[in-house]
């Protein structure tokens, strides 16, 4: 079984670890400092996905119990080929989240062959759990951003950033789709288009930060055009 480190949310760190996947550079990810209003309008568009960072807590425990006994019962399913995988090992929340915005705009990203490629090709057609097992067994993939983490000396080895937690959120078939590894089912939070992703992404954030009103702890990243 691979071990993983905890990843930073560091667009910079990001972008090598999706290039050494085989990602295109023509995608990147970006700060979004701010979540409303100016802030949004610096970010590059299109925007495929967001990203956010934020502290794993009681309060969300609780939501995030109260919201799966809801979907559960609702029992909607989702897109079919929506991409959504469970985290079975610590620490890969950030790699999830980094797959989680690919797979699910690989109509618009070129993926070349490669560790990611061959991963996303072995889990068609798996349900969420064997997709998680998959990416535990996949160590090349974990072992790449230990690679670069140590390069660069990262933080994101230090065990004060393990309590934090990444989701991804994107558009598909017109709704949007919270991705969250230790959720078993992707959270639709509603209506969005491709133009509108990052605005409606924000205001789920900005739901995050108001169960936290005592936390700084929250980052948002997004994936972008290159230039």
């Amino acid at each position: 079984m691979a071990v993983s480190l905890p990843m930073e949310s560091n667009p910079d760190t990001m972008n090598k670890y999706l290039q050494k996947l085989g990602v295109s550079d023509k995608w990147r990810m970006v700060d979004v400092i701010g979540l409303e209003g100016e802030a949004l309008q610096w970010v590059p568009r299109p925007v495929l996905a967001v990203v956010l960072l934020f502290p794993l807590s009681e309060a969300y425990e609780k939501h995030r119990t109260e919201e799966e006994k809801e979907l559960q019962e609702k029992n909607v399913p989702p897109p079919k080929d929506l991409f959504h995988l469970k985290q079975v090992l610590s620490n890969v929340c950030g790699t999830i989240a980094l797959v989680h915005s690919v797979a699910n705009n690989i109509n618009n990203i070129d993926i070349s062959d490669g560790l990611l490629k061959n991963y996303l090709t072995e889990a068609k057609g798996l349900d969420a759990s064997a997709k998680g097992a998959l990416l535990e067994n996949s160590t090349a993939i974990l072992e790449a951003y230990k690679e670069i983490a140590r390069s660069e000396d990262e933080p994101g080895e230090t065990e004060e950033h393990v309590n934090n937690h990444f989701v991804t959120f994107i558009h598909k078939d017109g709704g949007l789709y919270e991705l969250d590894g230790r959720k078993s089912f992707a959270v639709n939070h509603g209506n969005t288009t491709p133009e509108t992703l990052l605005e409606d992404a924000a205001k789920v954030c900005r739901q995050f930060i108001a169960r936290e009103p005592d936390n700084i702890g929250f980052t948002v990243v997004a994936l972008v055009p290159a230039s």
